[in-house]
C-alpha cells in the first residue's frame, strides 16, 4: 500500500509540473503576442503569403484544384503540338535554304573574284545618294588613282570579306587572337547545312578556306544537335528547339602551325642528383580555332562545372548567331549596317 501511495504522489507531481510548464509557455506566448514589433512581422508575413499565387491555389476547394490539374494536362499537350510545329519549321528552313543557296553561291563568286557582277547586278541606290553625288566630283581624281592601283595589283573580289565581319562583330572579335588573323584571311565562305528529313534535328556550319600555310583542310565543320520536345520532368519550360550538343572536326595542322597550342619551357630539378634540366611541353592556347574542338556534353548524366557550362552556352550562342544572322546577312555585317540595326534594336528594348 505504501508503494502505491508513493507512485500516486509521483504521478501527481509530474502532472503538476507539466501544468506549470504549460502555464509558463502560455504566459510567454501572451507576452510575445503583445509585442507590437512581433505582431507587425507576423502580419507582414501573412500579407506576403496571401499575395503568393501558390498560397492562393492552396486555399481553393478540392474540386477547383482538380480542374486546374486538368488545365495543366491540356498545357502539356499544347507543348507537344508546339514541338511538332518547330519540327515543321525546321523542314521549311531546309526547303528555303535550297532556294537561298544559288544566291549565296553567286555571293561567294563575287567575294572571291570568281565572277564579276554585271552593271545591272551592281546597281544600288543608297540613302545618301544625293550627298554622294555632290562629293563625286571631288573624289574623281582619287577614284582614277584607285582604279590604276587596282589594275596594277590585279585586285580581285572583295579582300578580307569574312575576316572583316569577324572584326566588326564583337561576339566574334573577342575570340580572335592576333595569330588567328592571317588564317582567317584565307576564309572564303561560310555555309549552313540542315539535317536531312528523317534525321535528328541539327544544323552544320561549314567554313571554307583557300590554300594556306596553316592546315591542309579545305573545309572545317561544326555540327549543332538540337532537341524539339518538352522535358518530361519540366514540360512547361519548353520554348522551342534548343541546342543540346555540338561536334567539331579535326584540324590537320601543318608542322609548327597549330595556333591552338603553345610550347612552354620548364626547368625540372632531379630529386636525387640535384641536376636541373629544361623540358618543353605543349599547353592549350587561346584561339578562335578552339571553336572546332568544343566541350562535350556528358552522356552519362554527369553535370558540367560552372565554367564549362558557361563556355558551352557561349558556344551555342555563337553557332546560333552564325546561322541566323551572319550567313544570311553577311554583306550587312561587312559594311556594319546590320551591327547598327542590332544596336538600335537593343537600345529600343532597353
Amino acid at each position: 500500500m505504501a508503494d502505491n501511495s508513493k507512485a500516486e504522489d509521483t504521478a501527481s507531481d509530474s502532472v503538476e509540473a507539466a501544468k506549470n510548464a504549460s502555464d509558463k509557455k502560455e504566459k510567454l506566448a501572451d507576452q510575445v503576442m503583445q509585442n507590437p514589433q512581433v505582431l507587425a512581422a507576423l502580419q507582414e508575413r501573412l500579407d506576403n503569403t496571401a499575395l503568393t499565387p501558390s498560397s492562393y491555389i492552396e486555399t481553393l476547394p478540392k474540386a477547383v484544384k482538380r480542374r486546374i490539374d486538368a488545365l495543366k494536362q491540356l498545357q502539356v499537350k499544347c507543348a507537344h503540338i508546339e514541338a511538332k510545329f518547330y519540327e515543321e519549321v525546321h523542314d521549311l528552313e531546309r526547303k528555303y535554304a535550297a532556294l537561298y543557296q544559288p544566291l549565296f553561291d553567286k555571293r561567294r563568286e563575287f567575294i572571291n573574284g570568281e565572277a564579276e557582277p554585271t552593271d545591272a547586278e551592281s546597281e544600288w541606290h543608297s540613302e545618301n545618294e544625293e550627298e554622294e553625288k555632290l562629293a563625286g566630283d571631288l573624289k574623281n581624281v582619287v577614284v582614277i588613282e584607285e582604279k590604276a592601283e587596282a589594275e596594277e595589283t590585279n585586285l580581285k573580289g572583295i579582300p578580307d570579306f569574312w575576316f572583316t565581319i569577324f572584326r566588326n562583330v564583337d561576339m566574334l572579335s573577342e575570340l580572335v587572337q592576333e595569330y588567328d588573323e592571317p588564317i582567317l584571311k584565307h576564309l572564303q565562305d561560310i555555309k549552313v547545312k540542315f539535317s536531312e528529313p528523317g534525321q535528328p534535328m541539327s544544323f552544320s556550319l561549314e567554313f571554307h578556306f583557300g590554300p594556306n600555310d596553316y592546315f591542309s583542310n579545305s573545309v572545317l565543320t561544326k555540327t549543332y544537335k538540337m532537341k524539339s520536345e518538352p522535358d518530361k520532368t519540366d514540360p512547361f519550360s519548353f520554348e522551342g528547339p534548343e541546342i543540346v550538343d555540338c561536334e567539331g572536326c579535326t584540324i590537320d595542322w601543318k608542322k609548327g602551325k597549330n595556333v591552338t597550342v603553345k610550347t612552354i619551357k620548364k626547368k625540372q630539378k632531379h630529386k636525387g642528383r640535384g641536376t636541373v634540366r629544361t623540358i618543353t611541353k605543349q599547353v592549350p592556347n587561346d584561339s578562335f580555332f578552339n571553336f572546332f574542338n568544343p566541350i562535350k556534353v556528358s552522356g552519362d548524366g554527369e553535370s558540367l562545372d560552372e565554367d564549362s557550362e558557361f563556355t558551352l552556352a557561349a558556344d551555342f550562342e555563337i553557332g546560333h548567331f552564325f546561322r541566323e544572322r551572319i550567313v544570311p546577312r553577311a554583306v550587312l555585317y561587312f559594311t556594319g549596317e546590320a551591327i547598327e540595326d542590332d544596336d538600335n534594336f537593343i537600345s529600343i528594348l532597353s
